[in-house]
């Protein structure tokens, strides 16, 4: 291949490349989140990638010209198929599909990708990893969404998160929805409505940008013109009046619809059962929070950060919520002959972790390898016998994979790699029947010990 036709090697916006510690975090983030979902009771599901468009439906839309525009869909065949862009309307569908075959009460964790064509940055991707965990079936959702708060609260720490560094906000939509109701605002600007008050607590917007997409439209910095929900002056005064609202008590005696009231006492009991347990100051109320998926119906849950995020520039950024979900009565109805109710939590695992990097709290258990150095060729077959016996210890091993390089370009790979352990042994040591440990992290002139070989294993222990 020419020089000019080489190839550039990078990726499309919003994918990433994770590797090193921020992948070994990752991998013991997901360790943690995984035993706690089974610890509460769930069991394991995963489904394909990819969904027929119709059946996982179009629940993300902003755009109501072109419903499917968030999500990444492709012509097959007779059908046209889509990427899953979150795992709750897959569950729905394994779950009509499967129903005779699944208890009553269905608790299931799923780990896997999901894909939104949406404008990526500041911890959001275009492909990123969610640990959801769902309870499916007709119970005391009282109970069960209480039991979400627990779920939201263990985990994070047990990841390594001290209590005040996040917060569960919690809300019912039975309560902006009688409220709607009152205001008599017609169908099809409700859903409009709705993502106007998510994004009260979004970067730039505040009760002003909420406020502008309340009424005509909104304007951004850049000039981007977003059509709002085209409300009265006076329906738009109220729905603000609402939101200045922290209480739940004061919300009682302001908003008297039967359907706000409802939402209010299923609000208080899912109180009531979390003061059962120790998780209880870590959830507070939110009424700004009504989640912009069309398919929640009235429990809502979104967990947050209370320490600072940056960006690459260092900047700092809002992430948004980093565990999410809520009650959703009619996603599994849609299809034919089921008619089940579920509540559900998904942990955006990808953000969180965008976050905890930077925190620098969280301990990363990496056992690095010890790197058993070739002096010559000839000791070859003993260099072998020395990983081995590392290995079948337990004990990360490899052995340096070319003959011809020099120890010190060998310890130079050591060091790239921030390994902690190098074995050294040349003629002396195989005649002595001994080994030599040098400590990559040691005091340079002071690193080194020579120790009988059967003492290799104690001894190398102590460093990693």
């Amino acid at each position: 291949m020419n020089k000019e036709n080489k190839l550039n090697p990078s990726l499309p916006s919003g994918f990433e490349d994770r590797w090193g510690k921020k992948l070994v975090l990752k991998k013991q983030l997901l360790n943690v989140i995984e035993k706690n979902f089974i610890k509460f009771g769930a069991e394991p599901l995963e489904t394909p990638s990819f969904e027929i468009s119709e059946n996982i439906g179009s629940f993300l839309a902003d755009d109501e010209e072109n419903p499917m525009s968030d999500i990444f869909s492709f012509d097959d065949r007779e059908k046209r198929i889509s990427l899953r862009y979150d795992l709750s309307s897959p569950l729905a569908r394994f779950v009509a599909q499967n129903n005779q075959d699944l208890p009553s009460i269905y608790k299931r964790y799923a780990i896997q990708n999901v894909f939104r064509n949406e404008k990526p940055g500041n911890g959001r991707y275009r492909e990123f990893l969610q640990a959801d965990f769902d309870i499916i079936g007709n119970v005391n959702f009282a109970q069960a969404n209480a039991e979400l708060c627990n779920l939201i609260s263990n985990t994070l720490q047990d990841i390594g998160l001290k209590k005040d560094q996040f917060t569960i906000n919690v809300s019912n939509r039975k309560i902006v929805q009688g409220l709607i109701d009152d205001l008599k605002i017609s169908e099809d600007k409700q859903l409009k409505v709705i993502r106007a008050i998510d994004k009260l607590d979004k970067p730039g917007f505040g009760l002003k940008g909420v406020e502008d997409l309340l009424k005509k439209e909104r304007k951004d910095t850049s000039g981007a013109v977003t059509k709002g929900a085209d409300l009265t002056d006076e329906q738009a005064s109220q729905i603000l009046n609402f939101l200045k609202v922290k209480e739940l008590k004061e919300l009682k005696e302001t908003l008297k619809n039967p359907l706000s009231q409802e939402g209010i006492k299923e609000l208080e009991d899912v109180f009531e059962i979390i003061g059962y347990s120790s998780n209880l100051g870590q959830v507070k109320t939110n009424f700004t929070i009504v989640r912009g998926l069309q398919y929640y119906s009235d429990f809502i849950v979104e967990t947050n950060l209370n320490f600072k995020v940056t960006n690459n520039k260092g900047k700092t950024v809002d992430i948004g919520s980093i565990c999410s979900g809520g009650a959703y009565a009619k996603l599994i109805s849609r299809f034919k002959g089921v008619d089940k109710p579920g509540t559900g939590v998904s942990f955006g695992v990808d953000r969180l972790l965008f976050a905890l990097m930077q925190l620098d709290q969280i301990k990363i258990n990496d056992q690095k390898p010890v790197l058993v150095c070739v002096m010559d060729e000839k000791f070859l077959k003993n260099y072998y016998e020395i990983v081995d016996q590392l290995r079948e210890n337990n004990i990360n091993a490899e052995i340096f994979l070319d003959t011809k390089k020099n120890l010190g370009k060998q310890l130079d790979l050591a060091n790239k790699r921030d390994l902690n352990v190098a074995i050294i042994c040349g003629e002396n040591e195989f005649k002595e029947n001994t080994v030599t440990i040098k400590n990559l992290k040691g005091v340079k002139g002071q690193n080194n010990q020579t120790i009988p070989k059967e003492k290799l294993i104690d001894e190398v222990r102590k460093f990693i």
